[in-house]
């Protein structure tokens, strides 16, 4: 299976791995993903938008929401961004 990712998402992959917590790309995409299939919870910010989640992951916030049950990962940002500030715009840019 092949995916694509967008830039911005594909930078947290070098990073994550450079803390010496994962070994390669798989194993980020892995955890980010068992995150969000295990717990189906993610914190809502419905205050942004209805269907957005969002669980944190190493000073990251994953935001994701349910689509065609399964789950689009929306964005990756740095836990201590205004969230709120990203979401002026559409998040399906």
């Amino acid at each position: 299976m092949n995916i694509q990712i967008k830039p911005e998402l594909e930078e947290i992959i070098p990073a994550q791995i450079a803390t010496g917590r994962y070994t390669n790309p798989e194993d980020v995409i892995s955890k980010a993903l068992k995150l969000l299939l295990e717990s189906n919870m993610g914190r809502s910010y419905e205050n942004i938008r209805v269907d957005l989640r969002g669980i944190p992951l190493d000073g990251y916030v994953i935001l994701d929401r349910v689509i065609n049950g399964g789950i689009e990962i929306v964005r990756v940002v740095s836990g201590y961004r205004n969230l709120e500030s990203l979401f002026t715009e559409s998040i399906d840019d």
